[in-house]
């Protein structure tokens, strides 16, 4: 009998661009998918109905109930198709599936081929996948017969000959009012897409901040792991990511999940920290990402479930909005936002340039300067949340979209950078890359202080802007593309800066 298939709805995906095709992936290499199970559970949160909170147990308890169906659909399937079981985690809606590439094409419809990117190998596809018409309505996405690099880290280096002295990170939480925060006890969490830490930089950083080094657990995401030899020149992004988070939030534990850049290792890289029992991180910080053209319907699909179940479980995700202005560096003449800061359920960051005289901040503009600047603009993917709906948004050029980024800013521009220890030398780095864990450090800071965690905190931020610092001067414009800054809401720094009065703001938010 012939099997009837149907095409996974986001699993359209192109050919590689401009990577050079070197042949078909080997018959018999060994590969290992994630599929997600569908997600049925709505949008409670952003709708404005009623929302149900969970502990990871209990999701965990309901998720096993409610997808046991689907996880035994999903291993009859594998049998069939001469594909192991590698591991099943229902609060994830989560299967790993592993085989050889010949069978994985039968399995999925599909042909793997080879291409090059900067020396290295990934496997590429092009069409859509089918699937058998039985697990159809089970299945939102199935990732990993792709590795094409999906993101790029969202950090700049001062390229100046004389760089000015720029700040600690330390001195960047005193300055927005947030020096003092003791931490102990929280756990922030870093995605990291490649590169990795020496112990030397961050004894190094700390000391110079004053402070003890921080616990620092590296966590393996498919087959990742901390590694500042890979050659990817993520290094700086993982330097920068751990010494801010761990000088905003004195004391919390950092936890550095490493996976491989595609959309599966960065799905999988989420799923495990939102859901991870053990570490039990109040906050998630992502300074990777890339156009929400370059995504997949399937792997946002997946992503998106992801960073819900944060929102469920309490967890607060910031993410870095980009650094290539309102084009997103993309050169089709049209404006674009960055993925994942462009997800509703994600703390968008954009960026700012300091000034300051001694311990008082004195000006703050958007950031816009060494051949960058924040990223920022109108989703053409998602709609507007209820959150946003009286800060005045622009219209989105599509219909789907209308989403505004970022929601919040912070200091970002290299000339007023971060002092960030990094191969055993100081320098300056900024970036949103810096934003996102500059406000984790304060969700999880304040978090330490409450009998509940913010986790989804947008809709009392957006229902008291005058709590932040407004950014009223500067854009984003890449040539006449872009944005301008101006009072309240606007699409280069969102509500603004962090503000002393926040914390007062936060602290009554229980």
């Amino acid at each position: 009998m012939t099997e009837t298939r149907i095409e996974l709805p986001g699993s359209q995906h192109p050919a590689p661009p401009n990577l050079q095709p070197v042949g078909p992936v080997p018959k018999d290499e060994p590969i290992t998918v994630s599929v997600y199970l569908k997600d049925r559970s709505g949008d409670p949160l952003l709708d404005g109905s009623e929302a149900q909170f969970h502990s990871r147990a209990s999701l965990r308890k309901v998720r096993e109930q409610h997808h046991a169906d689907d996880l035994a659909a999903i291993r009859t399937f594998a049998e069939d198709h001469g594909l192991e079981v590698r591991h099943a985690d229902p609060a994830r809606r989560l299967v790993q599936l592993r085989g050889n590439a010949a069978d994985l094409e039968k399995a999925f419809g599909t042909q793997l081929h080879r291409y090059e990117h900067h020396g290295q190998i990934c496997r590429g596809r092009s069409g859509a996948l089918h699937i058998p018409a039985d697990i159809a309505d089970k299945v939102d996405a199935v990732l990993g017969l792709d590795t094409t690099p999906i993101a790029t880290p969202k950090f700049v280096p001062h390229r100046g000959p004389t760089p000015p002295a720029g700040f600690l990170p330390t001195g960047v939480a005193s300055l927005y009012g947030f020096g003092d925060l003791d931490a102990s006890g929280q756990c922030i969490a870093i995605v990291e897409l490649g590169g990795g830490y020496i112990v030397a930089d961050n004894q190094a950083a700390f000391e110079a901040m004053g402070l003890p080094v921080p616990e620092i657990v590296p966590i393996g995401v498919d087959g990742a792991a901390n590694n500042p030899d890979d050659g990817s020149g993520a290094n700086g992004e993982v330097a920068l990511d751990i010494q801010i988070a761990g000088g905003v939030a004195r004391g919390a534990k950092i936890a550095v999940y490493f996976a491989p850049n595609t959309s599966q290792g960065f799905v999988d890289a989420i799923s495990q920290a939102v859901h991870d029992d053990s570490n039990k991180p109040s906050a998630i910080s992502i300074s990777w990402g890339s156009p929400e053209a370059n995504w997949s319907g399937q792997a946002l699909k997946a992503m998106n479930s992801a960073l819900k179940d944060a929102a469920t479980l309490g967890v607060t995700v910031t993410a870095a909005s980009g650094d290539a202005l309102a084009t997103d560096g993309e050169a089709d003449g049209k404006a674009h936002v960055d993925y994942p800061s462009s997800d509703p359920y994600v703390l968008g960051c954009g960026g700012t340039r300091i000034e300051a005289t001694g311990n008082h901040l004195t000006g703050e503009i958007v950031w816009k300067s060494n051949g960058g600047g924040t990223g920022g603009g109108v989703s053409n993917l998602f709609p507007l949340p209820t959150y946003q709906t009286s800060v005045g948004v622009p219209k989105p050029t599509a219909p789907s979209g209308g989403r505004g980024v970022p929601d919040v800013a912070g200091d970002a521009d290299p000339d007023s950078g971060y002092r960030i220890v990094l191969g055993g030398q100081t320098g300056l780095i900024g970036g949103t890359s810096a934003v996102a864990p500059l406000w984790a450090g304060i969700v999880v800071g304040l978090n330490a202080r409450r009998a509940k965690p913010l986790g989804f905190l947008h809709a009392n931020l957006y229902a008291n802007a005058a709590a932040f610092r407004d950014i009223t001067s500067g854009d984003n414009k890449s040539g006449t593309i872009g944005f301008s800054a101006g009072p309240g809401w606007d699409a280069c720094t969102g509500l603004g800066s962090p503000a002393a009065t926040l914390r007062e703001l936060l602290k009554s938010a229980e």
